[in-house]
């Protein structure tokens, strides 16, 4: 038996945020991160509308970037000192992906987080309070999905943290918070988008439901990434629905290791924080040419659903090409080596990183099992750029 979760409701279009207006509660905090949705006006309007409800609003504001199991148990910390019936999360992956985890403590504060990282594991929520998510950005689609990623900086691992309890009751997909989106946030998110609709269609737990979403979020990204970096609003309009479409395919097929790779490198030099998008760009080819051994023929279906023709192995490879080919457009660099991490620390650091990739959540969905070994061979390739034949 199989499951197929989305959030209960989603509003979008342009405008879509008045829809806070018609909430019904008494109390609601607002996780934001570093500011630039109030410096756009829209915590501003959060806050009107929820007025015109007659809801309380507290705010949390500056969650980092890749968030921190500290910044998350002062959240908790926070809504259990306010007690709001209303979670609502507005900005990047960031605040939403913070918010959800602090849902959890604040419902169940002697929960550990050790308990969380097993995937599946969480308790039962909603018994405090409901989820709104906002997002602001057009990629890790975390307003529709079971994720969320938070970090732990004394060790320079991500965790992807993984239930349907997290499952957002609302989305609120207004591209109207997109369109302040500079240009290299829109480039990374947007081949982050494509990374899980590319993953889920080639899981081993893709479905006669999620295949659809997938590839039409994979036409769109194609049609429309270039624009929408390049400043035209109404490609980010479409890419904005574009990543909810991946994101509503992904949470339902899970990933795959381009996610665990991404997941254990991001953190893990000093020589360079690597963005989540960034990496998942990088790393797509090479884990494509990998993956292909097992699971040609999906890739040849993407291939095919966008235009191009040939055998299935000409087709993965035309693929590759023009992944890379977006990846230069975009000004995304085609290996670790080229983003700038120190060698002398990759070469200390890859075979421990190859080990927490294999164990990483997503790397079970994968259509070609990996070892240990392979994984660090497969990460040395991503950081030299040279060809995965293996």
């Amino acid at each position: 038996m199989m499951r197929f979760t989305l959030p209960r409701d989603m509003y979008y279009g342009k405008g879509a945020l008045e829809q806070l207006k018609n909430l019904a509660g008494k109390k609601a905090i607002l996780v934001l991160g570093g500011g630039s949705m109030k410096k756009f006006g829209f915590v501003d309007k959060v806050i009107s509308y929820l007025d015109e409800a007659g809801i309380e609003t507290m705010l949390f504001e500056n969650v980092e970037p890749d968030p921190s199991v500290e910044t998350v148990m002062k959240g908790a910390a926070a809504m259990r000192e306010f007690e709001p019936d209303w979670i609502i999360a507005m900005g990047g992956g960031s605040p939403i992906d913070a918010a959800k985890a602090m849902w959890t403590f604040y419902e169940y504060p002697e929960t550990t987080f050790e308990e969380l990282i097993q995937p599946f594991s969480f308790p039962t929520l909603r018994q405090k309070a409901r989820f709104i998510a906002i997002p602001s950005t057009s990629g890790t689609a975390t307003e529709v999905t079971a994720f969320s990623v938070i970090t732990d900086y004394a060790s320079g691992i991500k965790y992807p943290l993984a239930d349907f309890n997290i499952t957002p009751d609302m989305a609120i997909v207004d591209p109207e918070l997109a369109e302040t989106m500079p240009a290299k946030l829109t480039a990374h998110t947007g081949m982050d988008a494509l990374t899980h609709a590319i993953e889920a269609y080639v899981s081993t737990l893709n479905s006669p439901f999620t295949d659809p979403l997938a590839l039409k979020a994979i036409q769109m990204v194609f049609d429309y990434l270039p624009d929408s970096f390049n400043g035209d609003m109404d490609a980010r309009e479409q890419m904005h629905y574009a990543q909810c479409l991946a994101g509503q395919a992904f949470s339902n097929a899970l990933l795959g290791i381009v996610h665990s790779m991404a997941h254990k490198t991001g953190a893990a030099f000093s020589t360079g924080h690597i963005p989540h998008g960034c990496a998942n760009a990088i790393y797509l080819p090479y884990v494509i040419k990998f993956n292909s051994k097992d699971a040609e023929s999906r890739y040849a279906d993407i291939a095919r659903s966008i235009g191009i023709t040939g055998s299935d192995r000409s087709c993965v490879m035309s693929l590759c090409d023009l992944i890379e080919g977006y990846n230069m457009k975009l000004g995304i660099p085609k290996s670790l080596k080229e983003f700038g991490i120190d060698e002398e620390e990759f070469k200390e650091k890859s075979a421990r990183i190859a080990e927490l990739a294999v164990g990483d959540a997503c790397t079970g969905s994968n259509p070609r099992p990996i070892s240990v070994d392979e994984m660090e061979k497969l990460l040395h390739c991503t950081y030299y750029g040279t060809n995965v034949a293996f």
